[in-house]
C-alpha cells in the first residue's frame, strides 16, 4: 500500500511539474521562509538566472518588496490566513532581473499544503505593455475630447436603445439644449423620425447591418429644436464598438440653406448672386486684373471685412500669394489657359483676415466668361480644423507604428487580396520569418486555412460583412513556421478602412500552453476538488439565483447537513440575511458589480445550523467566472471563540477601568489621612529644633535638622500627591474661561518668587477658552513657576503666546531662556518623581510636570516640549475655544 501510495505521489508531482512547466506566465513556488523551491522555464526567462541560480534562494532578490512580507505578515497569523485575502486577486509589484533592470509584475498567490508545511505558488506576469498601454489610453482619451469638441459640425453619440451619450458643443448650440439636457435623453427629441430607426431596423439586423448601408453617405432628415421649430439636416453615420456595445457617431449639418438654395435653384438659374450667397464657403470673383468684383456673406465672415471693404480692392489684400499670379502666369498664356490644369483640383493657399491674422485654405477656381472678359470664380474653404488633423494623423502614425511593435502579440495587417502589408516583429519571431521575407505574400503561407475564407468569402458580401459576426471573438485556427513545424493560434479579426480598401488587422496570440492546459483541465477537476476539501474553513459555491452548487466536507460539519441535503438549497436557509442580497443587489447591478466593493475584507454575519442554532461567522466573497454565468465562492469561518474572547476583553477594560478609578480614590484618601499624622511629626520636629539648638552638641542639632527638612520634604509630597490625585477626581466641570485671567491669578500667587528672581513674564492677548479654571491657573502657575526656577545666571525671561490651531482649538507656549532639557528627556520629564537636578541644587518633588500633563489631558489634549541645552524650553498644550453662540453671547 505504501508503494502504491509513494506512485501515485510520484505521478501527481510529475503533472504538477509537468503543469508548471506549460504555465504561460513565470511560476515561482516559495516556502514559509520565504526561499524558493520551485520555478519553471518562464520563470528563468523573465528573471534572467538559471534554475540552479534562483533555487534556495530568497524571494526578495527577484521581488524587492511586498511578496515576501505576504507570506508571514506576523506571528499571530499562519501563511494560509496572511494570503486569503489576496487569493483570486492580482497584486502589482516590482520584479528585478538578474541585471538588476526592474519592470512591472503582476502576482496570483496561491497557498499549497504539502508535508513541508504551506507553500505558496506565484504565478507571475510581465505588465509592462499592458502599463504602456494604460498610459498611452488616457492620452488618447483626452484627444479624442479634443477632436470631438473640434469638429465643426454637430456631433452626437448614441447608444443601441436610441439613447444620447455623448455630444460636443456645436450640437448644443445647433439643437438649442444645454449638454444636461440632452445626456441619456432619446434621440428622438431632436430628431423625430429615421435616425432611430437605422441603428436596429428589425429584430434580424444586428446594428452594423442596419448601419452598413449608410456609411459614408449622407442622410438627409428633419431636426427639431428644443422651441420645436424643425430644420433640414444631412447625418453622416459611423458605427463604433465599445464595452456597451455597438454606439453610432452622427455628424449632423444644418442645411437649411442648401435645402433653399434647391427650392429656388430653377427660379435663380439666371440670377448668379442667389447662388453666390447660397453656397457654404466662402466665394469671390476676381477680374483679369486681380481685383475682387464680387463676394458673398461667408467671405465676409471668413476674411472678417464687410461687403463694401473688399469690392474693388486687390484680392492679394485676402491672399497675398499663390492666387492672383495662377490668374495670368506670364503674357503668352490666357487666363482660361492658365487656369485649365487648376480646374477641379483643390490649391492650398495661405489667407489672411482683416486683423493681419493668417489661417490655411484651400481654393477650388472656375473661369466665368462675361462681357468683362474671362473672371476667376474662387470658392475658398477655411481648413484649419483639417490641416490641424493632418499634423494629428502624422503624429498618430509613428504613434500607431510604435504601439503594433509594442504589442505582446503577433500582429499582421493583410489586404483584400489576402496579403500581407504589415507586421510586427513578434510576427517575425512566432513564425520564424523576417520582415522581409512576409510582406507581400499571401497569408496563407502562414495561417493556411480559415483566415483568407474570412476575408471574402464570397461574392455576395463585403469584406465588412465577412468580418462582422468575428469582430471580438477569438478565431481558432493553426499557425504554420517557416520550417513548416504547425501550432494552435487565435486570432481576433477587426477591419480597418484605408485609401487602399478595407485591411484586416489580425492579432494572433500563440495558444499552444492553453491548449496543453486545457488537456490537463481534466485531471486537474480531481485535484480541485482535494484542495476544496482540504481547507481549513467551510467553503460554499453559490450561482446567481443564491442556489449553493458545491461545497465541502468542513461545510457540512459547520452547519450540521449531509451534503446532499445542501447542494441545490437557497443559502439563505443556512445564512439568513445579508450574503444572498450581496450576490444580485437590485436588478441594475450584475453579481460582479454587487460583490465589488467586498472582494478582499471579511462580512460578519450570522449563519445557522441545522438544528436551528446560531452562531457568528466571518465570510471572504470572491467572485468566479464559469459557463454558468458568475459564481461566488464564500469562505465561511466560525468566529464565536474571536468574539467570545472580544466581549472578555471589554469585560477586562471595563474592570481596569474601575480598578483605576479606586486606585485613584485610594491615592487621594491616603494623601488626605497621612497629612494629620505627618503635621504632628513636623511641628514636634520643628519644636525640638526651637528649644534645644545650640543647647545639645552639634551632632544632635544636625539630627534634628534632618528630622526637619525630611517631615518637610515629606509633606510637599504629600500636598503634591493629593493635587496630583484630585486632577481627575476634584476637577470642576469645564465651563468658559478666560484663560487672561487665570495668567493673572497663577502671577499673584507667584509674586514672591517673581520678585526675587527679577523675572519679566509677558504674554500676548489670551481667548476665552472650555476650561477648568483652577486647574488651568495650576497649569500656568506650574510651567512659569518652573521656568523661573530652572534658570541660568541672568534675568529670567518667560513669554506666553496662543496660536489658533483649528477652528475650535488654542495652542498656548509657555517659552523661556532657562538652562533648556537634552532630547533623551523630553518625555521623562513628564513622569512621576523624574526629577534631571540634584535635590541640593533645585528644591522639589518631581511630579509638577506630572499634574500638568494629567489636567492637559482632563481638557482632552496632551503637552508637549521643545528645548536645547542653554537655549531654553518651550512647553505647549491645547485648550478648545468656547463655541461660537457663546462668543456672540459674551459680545
Amino acid at each position: 500500500m505504501k508503494t502504491a501510495s509513494r506512485s501515485n505521489r510520484k505521478v501527481q508531482l510529475e503533472s504538477y511539474r509537468g503543469l508548471l512547466e506549460a504555465a504561460p506566465d513565470a511560476m515561482v513556488v516559495v516556502n514559509v521562509g520565504g526561499e524558493i523551491v520551485l520555478l519553471n522555464v518562464q520563470a528563468e526567462k523573465q528573471f534572467g538566472y538559471s534554475r540552479d541560480e534562483l533555487v534556495g534562494q530568497k524571494v526578495k532578490n527577484i521581488i524587492p518588496q511586498g511578496f515576501a512580507e505576504r507570506i508571514i505578515s506576523d506571528g499571530t497569523r499562519s501563511a494560509a490566513e496572511a494570503l486569503a485575502q489576496q487569493i483570486g486577486t492580482g497584486i502589482e509589484l516590482i520584479g528585478r532581473r538578474k541585471d538588476s533592470s526592474e519592470f512591472p509584475i503582476e502576482i496570483m498567490l496561491s497557498p499549497l499544503e504539502s508535508e513541508e508545511g504551506i507553500l505558496v505558488t506565484a504565478a507571475i506576469r510581465d505588465i509592462s505593455a499592458r502599463k504602456g498601454a494604460e498610459t498611452h489610453l488616457a492620452q488618447m482619451e483626452g484627444r479624442y475630447r479634443g477632436l470631438l469638441e473640434a469638429a465643426p459640425d454637430a456631433m452626437v453619440v448614441v447608444n443601441v436603445t436610441g439613447e444620447i451619450v455623448l455630444l460636443n458643443v456645436r450640437a448644443e448650440k445647433q439643437f438649442g439644449y444645454s449638454r444636461d439636457e440632452l445626456v441619456g435623453q432619446k434621440v428622438k427629441n431632436i430628431i423625430p423620425q429615421g435616425f432611430a430607426e437605422r441603428i436596429i431596423s428589425d429584430g434580424t439586423r444586428s446594428a452594423a447591418e442596419a448601419l452598413a448601408q449608410q456609411i459614408c453617405t449622407g442622410i438627409e432628415l428633419i431636426g427639431r429644436r428644443k422651441d420645436g421649430s424643425q430644420f433640414p439636416i444631412e447625418i453622416m453615420l459611423s458605427p463604433l464598438e465599445s464595452p456597451e456595445g455597438i454606439l453610432v457617431t452622427a455628424a449632423i449639418r444644418d442645411i437649411t440653406v442648401r435645402k433653399s438654395a434647391d427650392t429656388h435653384l430653377a427660379q435663380m438659374e439666371g440670377r448668379y448672386r442667389g447662388l453666390l450667397e447660397a453656397a457654404p464657403d466662402a466665394m469671390v470673383v476676381v477680374n483679369v486684373g486681380g481685383e475682387i468684383v464680387l463676394l458673398n456673406v461667408q467671405a465676409e465672415k471668413r476674411f472678417g471685412y464687410s461687403r463694401d471693404e473688399l469690392v474693388g480692392q486687390k484680392v492679394k489684400n485676402i491672399i497675398p500669394q499663390g492666387f492672383a499670379e495662377r490668374i495670368i502666369s506670364d503674357g503668352t498664356r490666357s487666363a482660361a489657359d492658365a487656369l485649365a490644369q487648376q480646374i477641379g483640383t483643390g490649391i492650398e493657399l495661405i489667407g489672411r483676415r482683416k486683423d493681419s491674422s493668417e489661417f490655411p485654405i484651400e481654393i477650388m477656381l472656375s473661369p466665368l466668361e462675361s462681357p468683362e472678359g474671362i473672371l476667376v470664380t474662387a470658392a475658398i474653404r477655411d481648413i484649419s480644423v483639417r490641416k490641424s488633423a493632418e499634423t494629428h494623423l502624422a503624429q498618430m502614425e509613428g504613434r500607431y507604428r510604435g504601439l503594433l511593435e509594442a504589442a505582446p502579440d503577433a500582429m499582421v495587417v493583410v489586404n483584400v487580396a489576402g496579403e500581407i502589408v504589415l507586421l510586427n516583429v513578434q510576427a517575425e519571431k512566432r513564425f520564424g520569418y523576417s520582415r522581409d521575407e512576409l510582406v507581400g505574400q499571401k497569408v496563407k503561407n502562414i495561417i493556411p486555412q480559415g483566415f483568407a475564407e474570412r476575408i471574402i468569402s464570397d461574392g455576395t458580401r463585403s469584406a465588412a460583412e465577412a468580418l462582422a459576426q468575428q469582430i471580438g471573438t477569438g478565431i481558432e485556427l493553426i499557425g504554420r513556421r517557416k520550417d513548416s513545424s504547425e501550432f494552435p493560434i487565435e486570432i481576433m479579426l477587426s477591419p480597418l478602412e484605408s485609401p487602399e480598401g478595407i485591411l484586416v488587422t489580425a492579432a494572433i496570440r500563440d495558444i499552444s500552453v492553453r491548449k496543453g492546459a486545457e488537456t490537463h483541465l481534466a485531471q486537474m477537476e480531481g485535484r480541485y476538488r482535494g484542495l476544496l476539501e482540504a481547507a481549513p474553513d467551510a467553503m460554499v459555491v453559490v450561482n446567481p439565483g443564491g442556489d449553493i452548487v458545491l461545497l465541502n466536507v468542513q461545510a457540512e460539519k459547520q452547519f450540521g447537513y449531509g451534503r446532499d441535503e445542501l447542494v441545490g438549497q437557497k443559502v439563505k436557509n443556512i445564512i439568513p440575511e445579508g450574503f444572498a442580497e450581496r450576490i444580485i443587489a437590485d436588478g441594475t447591478r450584475s453579481a460582479a458589480e454587487a460583490l465589488a466593493q467586498q472582494i478582499g475584507t471579511g462580512i460578519e454575519l450570522v449563519a445557522r445550523r441545522k438544528d436551528g442554532s446560531v452562531f457568528p461567522i466571518e465570510i471572504m466573497l470572491s467572485p468566479l467566472e464559469s459557463p454558468e454565468g458568475i459564481l461566488v465562492t464564500a469562505a465561511i469561518r466560525d468566529i464565536s471563540v474571536r468574539q467570545a474572547a472580544e466581549a472578555d476583553l471589554l469585560q477586562k477594560i471595563d474592570e481596569l477601568n474601575m480598578s483605576n478609578e479606586e486606585l485613584g480614590k485610594f491615592a487621594y484618601i491616603a494623601s488626605h489621612d497621612l497629612q494629620e499624622p505627618l503635621r504632628m511629626v513636623a511641628s514636634y520636629t520643628q519644636l525640638l529644633s526651637r528649644r534645644y539648638k545650640g543647647k545639645l552638641d552639634a551632632e544632635a542639632d544636625e539630627f534634628i535638622a534632618f528630622a526637619v527638612d525630611g517631615a518637610n520634604r515629606m509633606q510637599r509630597l504629600i500636598q503634591d500627591l493629593l493635587s496630583y490625585s484630585r486632577v481627575g477626581t476634584k476637577g470642576q466641570e469645564l465651563l468658559d474661561t478666560s484663560s487672561e485671567e487665570a495668567l493673572q491669578r497663577a502671577l499673584v500667587n507667584l509674586r514672591s518668587a517673581v520678585e526675587e528672581s527679577g523675572a519679566l513674564v509677558t504674554h500676548d492677548p489670551l481667548p476665552t477658552v472650555m476650561a477648568d479654571g483652577t486647574q488651568l491657573i495650576q497649569l500656568f502657575q506650574n510651567l512659569i513657576g518652573n521656568a523661573i526656577k530652572y534658570q541660568k545666571p541672568g534675568v529670567p525671561r518667560v513669554h506666553i503666546s496662543v496660536v489658533r490651531s483649528g477652528a475650535k482649538q488654542w495652542t498656548f507656549s509657555v517659552k523661556d531662556n532657562g538652562l533648556g532639557i537634552e532630547p533623551q528627556y523630553f518625555e521623562k520629564i513628564f513622569g512621576m518623581f523624574q526629577r534631571l537636578h540634584k535635590r541640593e541644587e533645585f528644591a522639589g518633588t518631581g511630579i509638577g510636570l506630572a499634574i500638568c500633563k494629567k489636567i492637559a489631558e482632563r481638557h482632552g489634549g496632551n503637552i508637549s516640549v521643545e528645548s536645547e541645552p542653554g537655549q531654553g524650553s518651550t512647553f505647549s498644550f491645547a485648550l478648545e475655544g468656547v463655541k461660537e453662540s457663546h462668543a456672540s453671547q459674551q459680545g
